[in-house]
């Protein structure tokens, strides 16, 4: 069954609101063995709805519709499915009488407008709408399955969950099930880890893997379908860990900073930062964690040299002679928050963001401290490319991912 999913509303394409519409509905497809081979977004324009609904027709067995089905002369569905599929819209007794008794229970005179919501194809299988006023229809053009709904999600998912889903089975004969698996690595590049997996990528049927880049981790999305397919996941995924587990963090939509404070709550120890050009984004994405207090102590800025001397007591003649980006401010800087805030692990970051240079030293260079426990502190180096923002949020990430291969080594 080549399911496509179109969302009708300029709103969408001007990125006023998102199209959750159809994020939603080809998740809950997944379930039932469902592909959704197509998302388009329309605007509200009679012509290009029209063209939207006739291309989708020529590629898709299914169609589903989300929007254009209120009472304002932009909602437009109806008249181009009347338009291509050569049809009459009739008014539909039942919505109009429903429509009626709201306006009339509300004591409110209704609009003309209003009755447009009770226009339906004369030749739809109309689907009652107990969510609001525009019911949902369902009509066969040129052997193809097109079904109107509601753009308001709440409308949508009632009438999808109600009626749309137990029709397809009924009709598409859905047995299969569709599973997904996200793998998170970080410390390993997109490429390295394609080349560690690329027998496995070049052989792939059922489950299919693919690599996929993020914002300083990279995954692996594994796919399965037919039955079994949550051990055909399982399966790969035992042996993508046995290759690259050195790397991975967690699955779906877990972040580096959620695994982090998962390794701190097993060893029952809690974590303090001191922050200059990161300005404190490090501490406060631990901190966005429910039950951070429980691994987290807190954190210490100080974005020039004095405020280092006086707020994290880094010595005068450390930073004179080495200056504040350097290693051993680093390392004076982690060294010295684990014994203010009394924490078992302490990091620090140092460095330029830029625009300019400081301290003769070019935007991007980066120093993080990392000391844990009784043992040395340790500093890594580091030269980032990008804006002043890129190079911050560059920073924090490889804070993150050093701090979850210590934790995890130990």
């Amino acid at each position: 069954m080549r399911t496509e999913l179109v969302a009708v509303g300029t709103e969408l394409l001007l990125g006023q609101i998102a199209n959750t519409n159809s994020q939603w509905i080809s998740k809950e497809l997944a379930h039932y063995g469902a592909s959704v081979y197509f998302h388009s977004v329309v605007g509200d324009n009679l012509q290009r709805v029209v063209n939207t609904f006739d291309e989708a027709s020529r590629r898709s067995d299914v169609v589903i519709v989300t929007g254009g089905l209120g009472p304002t002369e932009d909602d437009l569905t109806r008249d181009a499915a009347k338009l291509l599929f050569h049809d009459e819209l009739v008014e539909h007794k039942h919505t109009m009488n429903k429509i009626q008794g709201y306006f009339d229970k509300n004591n409110r005179t209704m609009t003309i407008n209003n009755r447009k919501q009770a226009l339906v194809l004369a030749s739809a299988q109309v689907i009652e709408n107990d969510e609001g006023m525009a019911p949902g229809q369902i009509i066969q053009y040129n052997g193809v399955t097109f079904i109107f709904l509601p753009g308001v999600p709440s409308e949508m998912k009632r009438l999808m969950n109600d009626r749309v889903f137990p029709y397809l089975i009924e009709t598409f004969k859905l047995e299969s099930e569709i599973k997904s698996e996200m793998l998170r690595f970080i410390g390993i590049g997109e490429s390295s880890l394609e080349s560690e997996l690329a027998d496995l990528v070049e052989s792939q049927t059922n489950p299919t893997i693919a690599p996929l880049a993020g914002e300083g981790d990279v995954a692996i999305r594994l796919t399965a379908s037919g039955n079994r397919a949550s051990l055909k996941i399982a399966s790969i995924k035992k042996e993508i860990l046995s290759r690259v587990g050195q790397y991975y963090f967690g699955s779906d939509s877990i972040t580096i900073e959620e695994a982090v404070q998962d390794l701190l709550a097993q060893r029952e120890e809690n974590l303090g930062s001191a922050e200059s050009l990161t300005g404190g984004k490090f501490i406060e994405r631990m901190i966005q964690l429910e039950g951070a207090s429980s691994v987290c102590e807190g954190g210490l800025v100080a974005y020039t040299p004095s405020a280092k001397q006086s707020v994290i007591q880094v010595p005068k003649q450390l930073i004179e002679k080495y200056g504040t980006v350097s290693s051993q401010c680093a390392k004076m800087m982690a060294e010295q928050v684990q014994h203010l805030l009394k924490v078992d692990i302490a990091i620090s970051f140092t460095g330029v963001a830029g625009p300019n240079y400081s301290e003769g030293h070019p935007p991007g260079i980066v120093y993080i401290g990392l000391k844990v426990g009784e043992k040395e502190a340790i500093v890594k180096n580091y030269h980032f490319d990008g804006s002043r923002d890129k190079i911050r949020s560059r920073t924090v990430n490889k804070g993150y991912e050093l701090l979850f291969h210590e934790l995890k080594s130990q």
